[in-house]
């Protein structure tokens, strides 16, 4: 994620280019992002229009203009998470057969991957998330999550650990 303060602060004092030029520089990373979360191209693709229109509106008040990729990306997560609880809320009035065809076409040990990352804190997922499916360094992580790059650290072990836990040898979901 390259930083270009001068950019950054012009999108934040309202200049519409400037914020345009940001967003469409982040645009992959953000749809990524979304779509690890999501794994769903419509709904990550949604979360990334609402994140981006929630920092639009919010851009005035950033502290940091310097923070913007960072910030950015965060607001993202939130939008992701705000669409995981409203998923849980909505219970499917029929079996979607969509998501069958879904899981047909996904391998079992990927399934069992995605599965086994549901079941860990968010802490620890978002950490994991970010750094496997999004390579991101420690340092973009911990300035993602605002968090210290020895928390983020810990977490990450952490997470490795639970998810270590939660698989046995062969990829496959521990169920015992």
């Amino acid at each position: 994620m390259q930083h270009d303060p001068e950019l950054s602060a012009a999108a934040c004092q309202g200049d519409e280019e400037a914020f345009y030029t940001l967003v469409s520089g982040m645009k992959r990373k953000l749809f990524g992002i979304a779509y690890s979360y999501l794994g769903s191209e419509t709904d990550a693709l949604e979360a990334v229009q609402e994140a981006i229109c929630r920092a639009w509106m919010k851009c005035g008040k950033l502290k940091d203009p310097a923070a913007f990729h960072a910030w950015l990306i965060r607001i993202l997560i939130h939008c992701c998470i705000d669409e995981q609880k409203r998923r849980k809320r909505t219970l499917p009035l029929n079996s979607d057969t969509r998501d069958e065809r879904v899981a047909v076409m996904v391998s079992d040990s990927r399934l069992d991957l995605q599965q086994a990352m549901q079941r860990l804190k968010p802490k620890y997922r978002h950490v994991l998330m970010l750094k496997y499916y999004q390579d991101m360094t420690l340092t973009e992580i911990a300035r993602v999550l605002g968090k210290p790059e020895g928390t983020v650290k810990t977490w990450l072990h952490q997470g490795l650990k639970q998810l270590r836990g939660k698989m046995d040898e062969g990829g496959e979901l521990y169920h015992g």
